[in-house]
């Protein structure tokens, strides 16, 4: 099979391409994770100047920060379905595209409403490359391969991931906050490059026809949810319970309508599926633990510890590094042993979030950050690696889009609790404020270990007598 060449799945089975487009499937999804996730972290330290530069300020600086967070979260569920039925390769190659031209917008926009406006269109994206992109590694690699394929991709992600806050900050200092943006261009030029070279696959089980009524739902649903929990703390208390009413009855007509579908965007099955839900669950669970790391361990440097900008990124770079090298060691973990790696993550991570709270020295402090950086780091990479290997291949895209989902509308409550938590004169840097944010998402982290530990202790038990019946 040449470079381009189309990689049918489904029913028929699925031949594994050469080792050569394997690779430009992986360099692509790379260059894509590590475009999304600085764009997600890297402009906190910048918006001040933001600000100063276009002439805006208020809660208006915000939405360059929750406009692209709603768009991903919102249209990542459609995005990794259409993917399935109309080639992987040729939606990331579009978001590739999209988030390289928004980009360049980005850079260029001379008002708040432009960048704003820029930053939906970044989202949009985004959310086209994440799910295809994991749904194209699942069924270009061999099963053998498809963990470590997909752990170096989120681990180069991870990298950004961890470093964003620096990198933004570094560039907004030394050259304009523009920068950032700029860097996106040839990243994602390169990145739709990559992926051009790679073989095209398709979910042949399924006629090419989109459901469109679930798809509007869907969307519709998701952006009512992912509005109520950005900018549901800032309302009046009956405005945020009609924002929730109307998000769950959007979702109830959703769930409605794909069970009246003959060929739903989403197959309601899919949530019967143990191990995907349990598996998903907790990675939401981690993934709320790691914004809330993110966002107070490098402002608590700066607030606690009294270091600039420049040394409390450096000083990061130890808990960043093991971050990003936690993705490939993921990758390794057996699908068989991912819920109980999962769950000691969970515990790992409470326990690493409470030392926090509770540390006196930088050294020591660092030391556990780095520590939590590799937990964490395990925990959400082996989040979308582990649900892509307990799923049909043909309906890869769907599955990651709904994790997804799923861990991002989790990260917008961890933003919203940090925020929550936050003390408005000296910020969550300050001690006090900074302990309760830790202490509270490591109660969360420790409750969402305790229920998959009951959920892998029941279902080992249901298997168990399952095999002693058909035993006896």
């Amino acid at each position: 099979m040449s470079n381009g060449a189309t990689l049918r799945n489904g029913a028929s089975g699925a031949t594994t391409p050469p080792f050569a487009t394997r690779r430009w499937a992986l360099l692509a999804m790379s260059v894509g994770v590590f475009c999304i996730q600085l764009d997600s972290f890297g402009l906190n330290l910048a918006l001040p100047q933001i600000g100063r530069d276009l002439h805006a300020g208020g809660d208006g600086l915000q939405w360059v920060i929750s406009a692209y967070l709603l768009s991903t979260g919102t249209l990542m569920l459609g995005a990794g379905r259409l993917g399935d039925l109309f080639g992987r390769r040729r939606l990331l190659v579009a978001g590739l595209g999209v988030f390289g031209a928004s980009s360049l917008v980005c850079a260029l926009a001379p008002t708040l409403p432009a960048l704003v406006g820029a930053r939906v269109a970044q989202g949009a994206g985004a959310a086209m490359i994440m799910p295809v992109g994991l749904s194209l590694l699942t069924n270009v690699y061999p099963a053998e391969l498809r963990g470590r394929a997909t752990g170096w991709a989120l681990g180069i992600g991870g990298i950004a991931t961890a470093c964003g806050p620096f990198i933004g900050g570094a560039l907004t200092e030394s050259v304009s906050w523009r920068a950032v943006f700029w860097l996106n261009v040839p990243l994602a030029v390169l990145g739709a490059v990559c992926a051009s070279r790679t073989a095209e696959s398709y979910d042949t089980s399924a006629p090419r026809s989109v459901d469109w009524g679930g798809l509007a739902g869907a969307t519709a649903a998701l952006a009512a949810l992912c509005v109520v929990i950005d900018r549901g703390p800032r309302w009046p208390w009956p405005v945020g319970l009609a924002g929730v009413a109307v998000a769950v009855a959007l979702l109830i007509l959703f769930v409605r309508r794909e069970r009246a579908a003959a060929h739903p965007l989403v197959e309601l099955s899919l949530f019967h599926n143990g191990p995907y839900m349990a598996l998903t669950l907790a990675g939401a669970a981690a993934n709320t633990a790691t914004v809330m790391f993110l966002f107070v361990v490098p402002l608590t440097l700066q607030g606690q510890w009294n270091l600039s900008v420049v040394l409390a990124g450096t000083a990061f770079l130890a808990p960043a590094l093991a971050m990003a090298l936690a993705g490939p060691l993921a990758g390794r973990v057996p699908p068989r042993a991912a819920a109980r790696l999962m769950a000691g993550c969970l515990c790992g991570g409470a326990l690493v979030l409470a030392c926090l709270a509770r540390t006196s020295s930088l050294t020591l402090y660092l030391a556990v950050a780095t520590v939590g950086g590799a937990v964490l780091g395990v925990a959400n990479s082996l989040t979308l690696i582990a649900t892509q290997a307990v799923i049909r291949p043909e309906r890869a895209g769907e599955a990651s889009g709904v994790t997804k989902t799923v861990i991002t509308v989790a990260a917008g409550l961890g933003v919203g609790l940090a925020g929550a938590v936050t003390d408005q004169d000296s910020g969550v840097g300050s001690e006090t404020a900074a302990d309760m944010a830790l202490l509270i998402t490591a109660s969360g982290s420790l409750a969402a270990c305790v229920v998959l530990a009951m959920w892998i202790r029941l279902r080992e038990g249901m298997v168990r007598a399952g095999s002693a019946e058909s035993g006896g």
